[in-house]
């Protein structure tokens, strides 16, 4: 009889904090940044703290065609990215702190493999899957990035 109730007690309690963590997910705000590659300006979104890059785009069911999410680290180093819980295929540009594209790599909806940067990187630009390739982006572009208002 105690180890039943001690079990309602651990499941309720498991439940009320995944309610909680579920809603802390939603609660996240984004800043906004500009971006510009070749003859194009985007505005995208800008994680960069710890708690925003690990919600990146998740749970997310569209992203329009000039939207995105740039990841910008406190460092350059090598960066790894997962699809966990993003329901939309991506691509993802690798940008050293020269602003350069070093890597763009295709990440399918839910995947759990990481894909990792080939050289130390400062930011991450996640984009609708083929979006790089649709607008001539490629490994050795030049990605200017500023504070958006």
């Amino acid at each position: 009889m105690i180890t039943m109730n001690i079990n309602k007690v651990l499941i309720r309690f498991f439940a009320a904090f995944s309610l909680i963590a579920g809603a802390s997910v939603w609660a996240i705000d984004f800043d906004s940044a500009e971006i510009s590659v070749k003859d194009m300006t985007l505005k995208v979104e800008l994680a960069q703290t710890f708690e925003q890059r690990m919600q990146g785009l998740m749970h997310r069911t569209e992203l329009c065609n000039a939207c995105g999410m740039l990841f910008e680290y406190s460092r350059s180093r090598r960066v790894s990215m997962w699809m966990k819980n993003t329901l939309i295929p991506l691509d993802v540009a690798f940008i050293d702190d020269k602003g350069i594209i070093v890597d763009i790599f295709p990440m399918q909806p839910n995947d759990l493999t990481s894909i990792s940067s080939t050289h130390d990187v400062k930011y991450a630009l996640e984009m609708n899957q083929t979006w790089f390739a649709n607008n001539d982006i490629k490994i050795g572009d030049k990605v200017t990035i500023t504070a958006a208002e």
